[in-house]
């Protein structure tokens, strides 16, 4: 992690299983944006880790996140987000483009 970013993680009971796939990235890392890695991981959890240069905004991310959860309910996938200062909406648009990834 580098300095003055802040690391925060999630973890959710997952109902809908990925399955296996190829890890899916989209964004880039840069100035007011963000990235997001999609990867499977073992068990029935979505795990989410966020490193975030906009520090104190824990609340938004755990109700975006939850958002993000409650609509695509992932089992066996860990969620990796670097963000740069992205709004809450992009954050969301970046998610359900990796979600959408994963539908056959």
């Amino acid at each position: 992690m580098q300095p003055g970013l802040e690391t925060l993680d999630y973890t959710f009971p997952g109902t809908r299983p990925a399955g296996a796939f190829t890890p899916v990235l989209v964004g880039v890392v840069g100035s007011g944006n963000l990235e997001v890695l999609l990867e499977p991981a073992p068990g029935s959890d979505c795990r989410v880790h966020i490193e975030t240069s906009a520090r104190g905004f824990g609340a938004i991310w755990a109700a975006v996140v939850r958002d993000f959860h409650t609509r695509h309910a992932l089992a066996g996938v860990q969620v990796s987000i670097h963000d740069m200062g992205a709004t809450p909406a992009v954050v969301s648009l970046r998610l359900d483009q990796a979600a959408q990834e994963l539908k056959p």
